[in-house]
Formats: C-alpha cells, sequence, structure tokens
C-alpha cells in the first residue's frame, strides 16, 4: 500500500518492539515521511529531539527500564522544554494523569494520544499524524471520556473506607495513628492506602510523593 502525504514529514519514532517500530518505519517511508531516528526508550527519544529537531514526534508509552510509562512521561518533558514540539502518543491504555498533563501542555495545539487497538486503518493513523505536525489535536474518545471522569470526581472510585483513611492522612496522620484512630491493623492500612493509590492512578514514580498527591486530590474533590 502507497499512501502519499502533501507535506513530508521529519519524525522521531519511539517504540520498545522492534516489529512494531521497524513496521511503523516502513510505513510512514511509504507515505513520504522521513523517520530521522527510531529509538526503543525513553531517554534515546529525548536525545533524539534534541540531536534532529523533528517535525513530529511519535511515541508509545511503556518503554524501558521499567515499562510503565516512560514514553509518555518523556513526550510531557518534551513539550515542557518545547511548547510547539507537536507529540503523538500510542498507547495500549490510558494512563490519566500523564495524558492529561500532555493534553495541557504547550498551549494544548499540536498534540494527540490514540489508543492503538483503536487505530483501524492506515489512513486514519497517517491523517491524525499530519493532523498534529499541523497544529492540531487529535485525542482518541476513550481518553476523552477518562479524563473527564477523572476530573468530575477523582474520588468516586474510592470506597467509603478508604475514604476515611484519605482524610485521615490529609490531617497529617501516620499509618499508625490512622490504625489506631480506626481499630484495624496498620498492615490493612497500608493496603487502604495502596488502593487509594492505584484507584486515583498514581503510579510509583521517583520525581513524585503519591501519598501527598492523593491528598491534593481530595482537597480539591
Amino acid at each position: 500500500m502507497t499512501l502519499r502525504v502533501e507535506r513530508p514529514l521529519r519524525v522521531v519514532l519511539a517504540e520498545d518492539s522492534v516489529l512494531l517500530r521497524d513496521g511503523l518505519v516502513g510505513l510512514l517511508g511509504r507515505c513520504g515521511h522521513e523517520v530521522v531516528a527510531a529509538v526503543g526508550d525513553a531517554g534515546a527519544l529525548i536525545a533524539a529531539v534534541g540531536e534532529h529537531a523533528p517535525d513530529v514526534v511519535v511515541t508509545d508509552v511503556r518503554m524501558p527500564p521499567g515499562f510503565q510509562d516512560e514514553g509518555l512521561h518523556a513526550a510531557v518533558r518534551l513539550r515542557q522544554e518545547r511548547p510547539t514540539l507537536p507529540v503523538l502518543v500510542l498507547s495500549q491504555y490510558v494512563q490519566r494523569r500523564y495524558a492529561a498533563e500532555l493534553l495541557d501542555s504547550g498551549d494544548g495545539t499540536g498534540v494527540g494520544y490514540l489508543l492503538k487497538d483503536r487505530v483501524g486503518q492506515v489512513e486514519e493513523f497517517v491523517e491524525a499524524l499530519g493532523e498534529v505536525a499541523d497544529g492540531g489535536t487529535v485525542v482518541d474518545p476513550e481518553v476523552v471520556r477518562q479524563l473527564l471522569r477523572r476530573r468530575r470526581d477523582p474520588l468516586e472510585r474510592l470506597t467509603p473506607r478508604e475514604r476515611e483513611v484519605l482524610a485521615l492522612i490529609a490531617e497529617g496522620r501516620s499509618n499508625g495513628a490512622i490504625a489506631r484512630e480506626l481499630v484495624v491493623s496498620e498492615a490493612a492500612v497500608g493496603k487502604h492506602i495502596s488502593g487509594i493509590l492505584t484507584k486515583l492512578d498514581l503510579p510509583p514514580a521517583d520525581e513524585t510523593h503519591r501519598r501527598v498527591l492523593a491528598v491534593l486530590a481530595y482537597l480539591r474533590a
């Protein structure tokens, strides 16, 4: 299949799967675009953007070393450093916290977030890439739905006991103090906190304190 585009783009591609990465390189080449760098981890993505100054970045979310949200985190960082850099994220799932940061970055233009299993046609992907490169915003409907749900009430998924625990965390209580207040074990408190962090979409990250972020979500709700 050959799908030519009106404006050839210089693309930096980040995808840890070699087969998928090579497939995307071939697809973009057949469409008239030039993949100036194809890398497999977030660090290499940031370096490649600095070296090649591409027209647009295409990146997966999960990449080495942790296979969590390194690609999306790198995309947010790149947009913070280069607010006009167009970025299209392809993902198998919605990482809501960084997705919201990505869509809020820069002036909110030249950004896209698509779920891989919902990009059903080559034409759809190529058109989305061109729209993002031209300063447009392309967001999968499922991403929109989850972000709206998060902003409506970030605490709606918590159980009544988890809300109690979070309220006590917001008061500055330690796990031991919470356990004494609720007459439960510290292990039970730890399980509740783990559930809270998971439901608030706060995965482990070196640069953030998840307990503080959970309290901020509680105060904003």
